[in-house]
Formats: structure tokens, C-alpha cells, sequence
């Protein structure tokens, strides 16, 4: 891999302020890509409701299974006390 394609993919995977939640660009183009309006929610569980809404609906989006375990994942490790 080169350095340009290492840099692009890490800078893909990097959180970023969308409202009242951080998504990476990755997340937020498959959102866009079956019409998610992620900037109006004010929780990461609020925004999964949604996700699993439009997976209930589709056949099957792999890419948007994918969006919806990393946000899971992510709410998980930030709301939950240790």
C-alpha cells in the first residue's frame, strides 16, 4: 500500500462532530447512500433505530449491517459504566 492510500484510509476512519454524535466519513457516506438524516439525531441509539428501520426494509445492505455493528459497538463502550 502507499502512503497516499494508508493516509486516505485512516483519515476515513477518523471521528467527526455531526450534531450531538461523531461518525467517521465512511459511516457518514453509507448513511447518505440510504438516505439516514444522522444530523438531526441526539444519540447513537437513536440514529441505530434508524439504521435497523432501512435494514428491515432492504434486502440484505451488507455496507449498511457494517455502519450499524460499528455504531452499536461504539455506543456500547461510550455509555455503558465499567
Amino acid at each position: 500500500m502507499n502512503k497516499e492510500l494508508i493516509i486516505k484510509e485512516m483519515l476515513s476512519n477518523m471521528l467527526k462532530d455531526v450534531g450531538k454524535i461523531m461518525l467517521t466519513s465512511k459511516e457518514m457516506t453509507v448513511l447518505d447512500r440510504y438516505d439516514i438524516n444522522y444530523r438531526n439525531v441526539n444519540s447513537l441509539k437513536e440514529l441505530i433505530f434508524l439504521v435497523e428501520k432501512v435494514l428491515s426494509e432492504e434486502d440484505y445492505p451488507e455496507d449498511l449491517e457494517d455502519v450499524s455493528r460499528s455504531i452499536a459497538e461504539r455506543d456500547y463502550y461510550q455509555n455503558t459504566n465499567k
